[in-house]
């Protein structure tokens, strides 16, 4: 999100934001209305008391009238208990709506990033889309339970305390809400500054949370480099920051509540004094004098409240605005109405005049960086196909544009003769089996990480692709085998072991196309070994993408390509490429000038 999009004004914007809210108890819709009947009833019971105290000191106590006093204070218990009753019954059902509406935000918000393409997660910081799934959504959770509902209850009480004090004594009435210019001109500033004040601190909120998800995952960086006291200061400082966003906004509503408090109390004041001596005067009965007094203090009471419902909107908008600039940024990648069903593939693979860059938004005078120039190539059902260059030649890229992480600007990818832009992106990935260089494991058992939770893979499935690649022996001398738990990011594991559960994971699939992306550089020689022997009997009958460093790893590939800045250059078997004398050559005498073997 950028500084303008952070901080652009809301005029004319916040009916359009508490609009698409409210959207979300649309499910919910009877349950609501269930709430707004209760609360309504609940907001007519509160000003009935006064009254109701009212016509007890007047009809009853000043007369003597001790019978009537007796059956009508039952009437006053009933109504104090029936109020109770139902502001229970609305507190709980407002909270339940407001839970469920929140779950299917915050649900709506994750499905949302799960579809987003890598060019998205590639500039977007985790911390700041982990702040929009958690307190972002959390913040309009007052909103969505008791803030609608509660606003509209206050409003009619608001209502029914007006019609209460103008039937009773319309004099002492307007003495009332004689203060009330005042109070809305002190709410209106409170609301102009506040706004500012909240969405600046959901601004802190999302660069402490950033932060903290970067460094604490890179650690093994900053422990190593020696850089722990100075990130302890950038922290510090952003900490700071954050701090004293919290603090103004605690300044407003430790100025905001106290005049609110003084204006409600001058009020009362004035209600006391006109009541009073009217009272003395005769004009004026002690009930309605009474009533007054409660009414005066019952009055702003609702108006506190909506105060209070408003600020909480307010942080709510902060977070709103944040939620939906990120639904409304969609970057998902086009795919076709009706995709061309792929129930199997014989795995032919290819590449037409492809080329590609990672830029966007380009003016048309702007001449792209392309990665990938003219890039074509095919690869046929069963082949092993390798591709080797110098870091930023393009290969990793292409793998990446094969699975469609990426589109291409130009050209065509097509897989068994179908663009695979007319595929289904699912049903495409589902075909192809990846293994990385950086192997990425989820907290929980071996198991779990090998099948993704597939219900559909059994455990003799899972044990044949561990025994397949080699894996089997260092999982069955486990503590807990293929039960055990591998901890976040696979840390009790070796690379070589996580890098062998990342082989299981892809073959277990049982994929048409196998793509390994430097999946064997980060072994030692002994593992490497046996990985290469698995993988000469994985590869049969499968089509594979293989990039490499380690030339031994593709010496017997069907066809090398060699990469240089974008563009295939050489391309061939192994010994061909050598006879060549060109930038194969050169990568193989970097590597092997010593190992004659190889030839």
């Amino acid at each position: 999100m950028s500084a303008a999009e952070e901080n652009r004004s809301q005029k004319g914007l916040d009916a359009r934001l508490l609009w698409r809210i409210i959207h979300y108890l649309a499910p919910y819709k009877g349950f609501v209305a269930i709430a707004f009947v209760t609360v309504v009833t609940a907001a007519f019971l509160g000003p009935l008391v006064p009254k109701l105290v009212q016509v007890a000191i007047d009809k009853y106590v000043v007369p003597g009238d001790l019978g009537g006093l007796d059956k009508h204070i039952v009437l006053l218990l009933l109504v104090l208990v029936g109020e109770s009753v139902l502001s229970f019954f609305n507190g709980y059902l407002t909270q339940w709506i407001g839970q469920q509406s929140i779950f299917d935000l915050r649900t709506r918000v994750f499905d949302h990033i799960l579809r987003q393409p890598l060019r998205f997660f590639n500039r977007t910081p985790i911390g700041r889309l982990i702040t929009r799934v958690t307190s972002d959504v959390e913040s309009l959770s007052n909103v969505l339970s008791a803030g609608v509902v509660t606003i509209l209850g206050d409003m009619f009480k608001l209502v029914f305390i007006a019609y209460f004090m103008f039937t009773l004594n319309w004099v002492l009435a307007l003495v009332t809400l004689a203060v009330l210019p005042v109070m809305l001109r002190v709410t209106f500033w409170f609301r102009a500054v506040v706004r500012d004040q909240y969405r600046e601190t959901r601004k802190q909120v999302a660069r402490l949370n950033a932060f903290l998800q970067e460094h604490i995952t890179g650690m093994n960086i900053v422990q190593l480099f020696g850089r722990e006291r100075r990130e302890a200061k950038r922290f510090s400082e952003i900490n700071d920051e954050h701090r004293g966003a919290q603090i103004k906004t605690i300044f407003y509503f430790a100025l905001f509540w106290p005049a609110i408090d003084l204006i409600a109390s001058t009020a009362l004041g004035l209600v006391i004094w006109v009541g009073g001596v009217r009272a003395l005067g005769g004009t004026l009965t002690l009930g309605v004098l009474v009533a007054f007094i409660q009414y005066a203090r019952q009055f702003f009471d609702p108006i506190r409240n909506l105060s209070d419902q408003y600020n909480t909107l307010q942080s709510a908008m902060a977070g709103a605005e944040r939620i939906f600039d990120l639904l409304d940024s969609d970057e998902a990648l086009p795919v076709r109405d009706e995709p061309v069903p792929v129930p199997k593939l014989s795995g032919t693979i290819e590449f037409e005049n492809v080329w590609f860059t990672y830029q966007t938004d380009l003016d048309e005078s702007q001449e792209p960086d392309w990665v990938l120039r003219d890039v074509s190539f095919s690869v046929s059902p069963g082949q092993t196909v390798a591709i080797v260059g110098a870091t930023g030649a393009g290969k990793t890229t292409i793998i990446s544009l094969l699975l469609r992480f990426y589109d291409i600007q130009k050209g065509t990818i097509k897989l068994d003769g179908t663009d695979i832009r007319e595929l289904d992106l699912a049903q495409l990935r589902r075909h192809i089996g990846l293994v990385l260089q950086d192997v990425f494991l989820f907290s929980g058992s071996v198991n779990r990480n090998i099948t993704l939770e597939n219900d559909d893979i059994s455990a003799d499935t899972v044990r044949a692709a561990a025994q397949a690649i080699g894996a089997d022996r260092f999982i069955e001398r486990l503590p807990d085998e293929y039960d055990q738990e591998v901890r976040e990011r696979g840390l009790s594991l070796s690379h070589g072991q996580r890098q062998m559960l990342s082989f299981a994971r892809a073959l277990v699939y049982d994929p048409e196309v196998l793509v390994l992306d430097e999946a064997t550089s980060s072994v030692d020689t002994e593992t490497e070994e046996a990985i290469q022997h698995a993988l000469e009997t994985l590869m049969q009958g499968r089509t594979s993408i293989v990039i490499a460093h380690r030339l031994s790893t593709i010496k017997h590939a069907d066809m090398i390509l060699v990469m240089h800045r974008g563009q295939i250059r050489e391309r061939g078997r192994h010994e061909e490429l050598l006879r060549l004398d060109g930038l194969y050559r050169r990568l193989y005498d970097l590597q092997y000038r010593d190992q004659e073997s190889l030839v």
